[in-house]
């Protein structure tokens, strides 16, 4: 089950949309959907999560807990909704854009894509591309 979490004053357009396209991509990758938790958030929070949990002092725009056994995926997802509206414009794309790449990338770590080398890197973006891809929104 995917369920979203606001922590501050934003919320997701269609929500049931944005569950099924994540549905979508977790089978599209041979998993299980287990208990996926997003919780959006502004930059303190996240910043504080940063510090507390990794001893990071950095401002980032996603921070994903695995809790995930084997294929069956569970986890929290921490999104900061400023650092991506800043990244939107950073990288001149939508927020929308930009939030559903953030939102499919912590999955796809769940799934077992890494990026902390150039080439993981490459292949995490080809990922999200093909993922973002799959969202429909029914009108």
């Amino acid at each position: 089950m995917i369920s979203f979490n606001y922590e501050l004053d934003f919320t997701l357009d269609d929500e049931q949309a944005f569950q099924d396209w994540l549905s979508e991509v977790i089978t599209s990758e041979n998993n299980t959907e287990g208990e996926i938790n997003y919780i959006f958030c502004d930059d303190d929070y996240l910043l504080e999560i940063n510090q507390q949990y990794l001893n990071h002092d950095t401002l980032t725009d996603i921070i994903s807990f695995d809790y995930s056994i084997g294929n069956d995926l569970h986890g929290d997802i921490f999104i900061s909704i400023e650092r991506v509206k800043e990244n939107a414009l950073d990288f001149n794309v939508s927020f929308q854009e930009e939030l559903k790449r953030v939102m499919v990338h912590g999955v796809l770590h769940y799934c077992g894509y890494k990026d902390k080398s150039q080439n993981d890197e490459k292949l995490m973006r080809q990922k999200e591309d093909e993922k973002i891809k799959m969202f429909h929104v029914k009108h």
